[in-house]
């Protein structure tokens, strides 16, 4: 495999640099995404390779596969089928606010590649749209299996000093904000509703906050309702979110 002439690094805060290149043995493009060096050295290839490992198993049409992963001289990476298309943050910096049945599909598509990860007993831990690519139509999840070894070799301090994952504070449910050790799949609920909440008003609940101040917000602040910026919302949608948003676990 060797890097093309093109490549481009993940969204600011993200976990890896993301090189486009090509896969010499197969003839095809790919995504080649390299960890943070902070990261790597916090990790350890042990236990990156465990949870890589783990969602590597996962097999559904909307979650974007791992074609491979190693070591590099340090440098840990894995490899992801290259989209041609955009992710969900570039759609919304380009656009803004989506149609109300394009946001339903998406999500549609996002729940249910969370339902399986969920079944399999993977769960996500940073969903957002920089995590989901849009092929067409249709949605793809990436990154699964990263989050979760990041945040166990991390801890808590990582999300403000290195600015990843017990999540991204914008997306983060308010036991990833406390530093609850026994999160579930209920964490990924909740980055779903905050992902609604954002494709159908243009902005996330909680906007302009310091990552600090985020962490404050998702544990104690109340979402303003939905159609007080999109009136055209659907009360049963709005309902949706509005559960998916519950700061308790059980609520959801």
């Amino acid at each position: 495999m060797r890097g093309s002439g093109r490549s481009g690094c993940s969204s600011a805060g993200g976990m890896a640099t993301v090189y486009l290149a090509e896969d010499l043995k197969h003839g095809r493009e790919v995504a080649l995404k390299v960890l943070r060096p902070e990261l790597a050295a916090t990790m350890g290839p042990e236990r990156f390779f465990r949870e890589i490992h783990v969602a590597a198993r996962l097999q559904h049409p909307h979650i974007l596969p791992l074609h491979d992963s190693g070591n590099a001289e340090g440098f840990l990476y894995f490899v992801m089928p290259y989209v041609a298309g955009e992710s969900l943050r570039q759609r919304l910096e380009r656009v803004g606010e989506l149609p109300i049945n394009d946001v339903v599909r998406i999500l549609t598509e996002v729940v249910d590649a969370l339902a399986h990860s969920h079944e399999q007993g993977v769960v996500h831990r940073d969903i957002k749209p920089d995590n989901v690519m849009l092929s067409g139509r249709h949605a793809l999840v990436t990154d699964f299996g990263v989050a979760k070894a990041v945040t166990e070799a991390g801890g808590r301090n990582s999300v403000t000093t290195v600015g990843v994952a017990l999540g991204t504070p914008t997306y983060m449910a308010p036991e990833q904000a406390t530093a609850d050790p026994l999160l579930d799949h209920r964490v990924d609920i909740y980055a779903v509703g905050i992902l609604a909440y954002e494709r159908l008003t243009g902005r996330p609940p909680f906007a302009g906050l310091s990552p600090q101040q985020m962490l404050v917000a998702q544990v104690t602040q109340t979402p303003e309702p939905v159609r007080v910026h999109r009136g055209a919302c659907p009360p049963e949608l709005e309902a949706i979110i509005a559960r998916c948003l519950a700061k308790r676990p059980a609520d959801r």
